[in-house]
């Protein structure tokens, strides 16, 4: 019995101690879902973001930006991705809401073919995350 309860705080504890590798960030606006979604779009492109998909009827966009500059000393290194993943919702108070998610991946050249591995976000997503956040505010 007394094995069975260490491991269960082994596992809760372990399951606490996992660092996030996201940035989640999220700010309202007052202006429509419609004319902020189109915002997103707008100034993903300009932050240098090729979309690689589209939501329109639930105003999801997803895309991607390829670090190109980062370097590793590990042969099966390609590059590093930049993620930005953006949802925009009405909210009942007639504000709009855009939660934007950046996230890092490294690209790695395996025997299965292209795998990305998350990494800890970097500064240049972090930066991006907020830009749009505050390019689309108002």
């Amino acid at each position: 019995m007394l094995h069975r309860v260490l491991f269960a705080g082994v596992v809760a504890l372990s399951a606490c101690g996992q660092k996030s590798f996201s940035t989640p960030a999220s700010t309202r606006t007052s202006a429509g879902p419609d004319e902020t979604f189109a915002c997103v779009k707008k100034q993903l492109g300009e932050l240098g973001y090729r979309q690689t998909s589209l939501d329109a009827a639930e105003l999801r966009v997803t895309s991607t930006k390829i670090d190109l500059k980062s370097r590793r000393a590990d042969t099966q290194f390609r590059r590093m991705l930049n993620k930005l993943d953006v949802d925009v919702a009405a909210e009942a108070d007639g504000q709009t809401s855009i939660e934007a998610l950046g996230r890092t991946f490294a690209e790695y050249a395996t025997h299965r073919g292209p795998t990305e591995q998350q990494e800890k976000a970097s500064e240049q997503v972090k930066t991006d995350t907020q830009a749009l956040l505050e390019r689309c505010r108002s």
